[in-house]
């Protein structure tokens, strides 16, 4: 038997005008001519989103979501450097605070996904510099919510470049330029067109970093598409954190667009991964990448409903036997 939790990523559905996603762009922050008065606006951007945050988890805590992706568009703007000034913890120290609070509170796990552009293993030395200080500002808004940031933020592999096998080595070579504090935030997922598991199997193994197993990439992208042989693998990159496994799960548009995700999560698709892996671990924590967000969570939770070997334990966690 194991535990399963369900999350889902960023934006409710449920919850209307709480986007924690807004933004302003380096252009409009330009085109206001009193400098303080465009730093005002950028901090209040940046507190409505961590409001919106927590209204969010409160949102997610009315229905026993113990498991969300924040967006990393929290604090526009907070790694350019047209903005060496602007000291955005400041602004936001508070309401991180009370965000931290709650998720504390309610015993939630919390992490981030930083944007495609954060490449450890990129040639590009300016791309590297970029990709530490964009980590940094996650490690500052965990440290700042009172979350300690190891193994809080999933990243891709990177770029191929031209030669798959000299882009994962470069992966190597870079991460070790890339500060030890910032080293321990990190998570692996295998993607869906450059790097599948056993790529990713091969860095966590050799770095010493947890596997996130994304199940709808691995069906889109593999040398050997049996995973479950894998599993045991995939688990014991995990034995070196304190958080459960955690994994990805998502469905196909259709069959055209198998790489693009669909509104919601096929039940059966779920299960068939879920009845590999029953009883192998005590606790799974599974994040839905799904356009249709909360709501695609609470119909795959009515959807689970249906099969026999699902005891429903609450509105977002179950145990499969």
């Amino acid at each position: 038997m194991t535990f399963v939790r369900l999350g889902y990523v960023a934006m409710s559905l449920k919850v209307k005008n709480a986007s924690p996603s807004q933004t302003m762009t380096i252009k409009n922050f330009s085109q206001i001519e009193n400098r303080s008065a465009a730093m005002l606006k950028l901090e209040r951007i940046a507190r409505s989103n961590l409001q919106n945050t927590l209204r969010i988890l409160r949102h997610n805590a009315a229905h026993d979501i113990k498991f969300y992706r924040m967006t990393s568009r929290l604090v526009p703007l907070a790694t350019f450097e047209e903005l060496p000034d602007w000291d955005y913890m400041r602004a936001i120290e508070e309401h991180l605070e009370e965000v931290g609070k709650f998720v504390a509170k309610k015993e939630m796990r919390v992490d981030f996904h930083p944007d495609h552009f954060v490449l450890i293993n990129s040639p590009k030395k300016d791309v590297l510099k970029m990709t530490v200080k964009t980590l940094k500002l996650h490690k500052r808004l965990l440290e700042g919510m009172g979350i300690l940031p190891r193994h809080r933020c999933v990243l891709h592999v990177g770029g191929v470049y031209g030669d798959r096998e000299l882009a994962l080595e470069r992966f190597i070579q870079n991460w070790m330029l890339v500060p030890n504090s910032i080293q321990e935030m990190i998570i692996l997922e295998n993607d869906d067109k450059s790097f599948h598991l056993n790529d990713t199997l091969y860095l966590c193994e050799k770095l010493g970093v947890p596997l996130v197993f994304d199940y709808h990439h691995h069906l889109a992208h593999h040398e050997n598409k049996h995973w479950e042989e894998e599993w045991e693998r995939i688990v014991n990159t995990w034995s070196i954190s304190r958080l459960p496994i955690k994994m990805h799960i998502s469905s196909p548009k259709n069959e055209k667009q198998f790489r693009a995700h669909n509104d919601y999560v096929d039940a059966e698709m779920f299960m068939d991964f879920l009845n590999e892996i029953k009883g192998s671990v005590d606790q799974i924590d599974c994040m839905i990448e799904a356009k249709k967000k909360d709501e695609a969570l609470f119909k795959l939770m009515e959807d689970l409903k249906h099969y026999n070997n699902i005891d429903i334990i609450d509105g977002a966690s179950f145990h499969i036997k």
